[in-house]
């Protein structure tokens, strides 16, 4: 399907391209770091793949959450316990970024625990072609332990900064790209030149 031509088409369409230009055989990932609105942004990247004839997947972080049990077990979460113990970075790794990276016809999983339900889901076993991409969107992707799981980084600028993942991680450090996304109908690249 042609999407329309509007000004955050194009603009994803240029940001897919030079993924695409750097990465364009074998398995890719791709991380789109920020708040909850990343999944919009993810989302309208993979439909920008896809119309250039690529194989893309999307995966959240939200479904690698760990239990609110297993998450309050030492008492209540405060936002340092949610930075160090939200999600479950081993089944992450375990069940889609290992797997996904294998390629062949080895299968992956884009979703391990449903949060509104305190409750693993039902696993679902994926496969792709060897030329694939996979889009993954969250808070906390360029963590120190993740930072070399992606190919690519995105960090969506336009939010407010979380103090204790900025003092970790220096996330607009790491990114490959940063992006403005305050008027969703124009987004817009930002450069951090620093020396």
């Amino acid at each position: 399907m042609k999407l329309p031509p509007t000004p955050r088409v194009l603009f994803l369409r240029e940001l897919a391209g030079e993924i695409a230009h750097n990465y364009g055989h074998g398995r890719t990932i791709v991380a789109v770091d920020g708040p909850s609105y990343t999944a919009v942004f993810a989302d309208d990247l993979a439909a920008v793949f896809r119309e250039a004839g690529h194989d893309a997947f999307r995966a959240s972080i939200v479904d690698f959450h760990r239990s609110r049990a297993e998450r309050t077990r030492l008492g209540e979460e405060t936002a340092q316990r949610y930075y160090e113990g939200a999600y479950d970075y081993g089944t992450l790794r375990r069940v889609l970024i290992d797997p996904f990276r294998m390629a062949g016809s080895t299968g992956f999983q884009t979703a391990a625990f449903d949060e509104r339900r305190d409750a693993p889901i039902e696993s679902r076993w994926e496969t792709a072609q060897a030329d694939a991409i996979l889009i993954i969107d969250g808070e906390f992707l360029l963590r120190p332990e993740l930072r070399g799981s992606w190919n690519f980084s995105i960090e969506l600028v336009d939010r407010e900064e979380n103090p204790i993942y900025e003092a970790d991680a220096s996330p607009r450090l790491w990114a490959s790209a940063l992006v403005s996304d305050a008027d969703p109908e124009r987004p817009r690249r930002v450069f951090a030149d620093s020396c």
